[in-house]
C-alpha cells in the first residue's frame, strides 16, 4: 500500500511539473524603449520607462537625461499578421 501511495505522489508531482509554465518576467531590464542615461546610471542606463514623459519625470533634478534604449531601437519591427476571415464558398 505504501508503494502505491508513493507512486501516486510521484506521478502527481510529475504531472504538475509538466503542466506548470515557468517563464521569466515579461519586462526585463532592457525591454522598455526609454532609458535614463548619465554618469549616475551608466550606459545604456536605467531602461525601465515606457514613455518619454515617465523618463523625464524620473530624471528631473538629477544629472541624467533620457535616451532611446539601444536594445529596443536595434530590434527588428514585430511581424504583423493580417486577421482576414477564412475564405468560404
Amino acid at each position: 500500500m505504501r508503494k502505491l501511495q508513493l507512486a501516486i505522489m510521484v506521478l502527481g508531482a510529475a504531472a504538475l511539473a509538466s503542466v506548470s509554465d515557468v517563464r521569466p518576467a515579461a519586462a526585463g531590464p532592457y525591454d522598455f524603449p526609454w532609458c535614463a542615461q548619465g554618469i549616475e546610471a551608466g550606459y545604456p542606463g536605467d531602461c525601465s520607462y515606457r514613455t518619454y514623459a515617465q523618463c523625464q519625470a524620473s530624471v528631473s533634478g538629477r544629472l541624467l537625461s533620457c535616451g532611446p534604449n539601444p536594445q529596443v531601437a536595434a530590434a527588428p519591427p514585430p511581424v504583423r499578421r493580417s486577421r482576414k476571415a477564412p475564405y468560404h464558398e
